[in-house]
């Protein structure tokens, strides 16, 4: 995981990176990928339940609280950036039939995120030390 979490780090970075181009208008990503609302949530829905699993796994690993909200912001923030991306890539007439669905999709992530911290006691317990 040491080496794979870096460059998923970098993958998220790059996303969010290109999705705030695209919403400055330095960048013009709008219907260069096709990219339906069924395929996004699905999308979102498992990055979510992957992601939470992930943070489980890395913090109970974790000693300081500090890195502990660290990965917390990583794991929970950084991959909605690949659907942000993904829905800016759909045609222009798509993203403003439908505005709200970049909110919806993280909605849908953060609820899938949240399940196995939930199965998993993580709040239920405080963290051990």
């Amino acid at each position: 995981m040491r080496r794979l979490e870096p460059a998923l780090v970098g993958l998220f970075f790059a996303s969010w990176t290109g999705a705030l181009l695209d919403q400055l208008g330095l960048l013009s990503l709008a219907g260069t990928f096709g990219f339906g609302l069924y395929p996004l949530f699905s999308l979102a829905a498992a990055l979510g339940w992957i992601a939470g699993n992930v943070y489980l796994h890395r913090r109970r690993r974790l000693a300081s609280h500090r890195l502990r909200r660290r990965a917390l912001v990583t794991w929970l923030f950084g991959p909605p950036g690949i659907l942000y991306l993904l829905r800016q890539m759909a045609p222009a007439p798509e993203q403003q039939a439908a505005p709200l669905v970049p909110l919806l999709s993280f909605a849908v992530f953060t609820v899938f995120f949240l399940v196995p911290l939930t199965l998993g006691g993580e709040w239920s317990r405080p963290p051990e030390e």
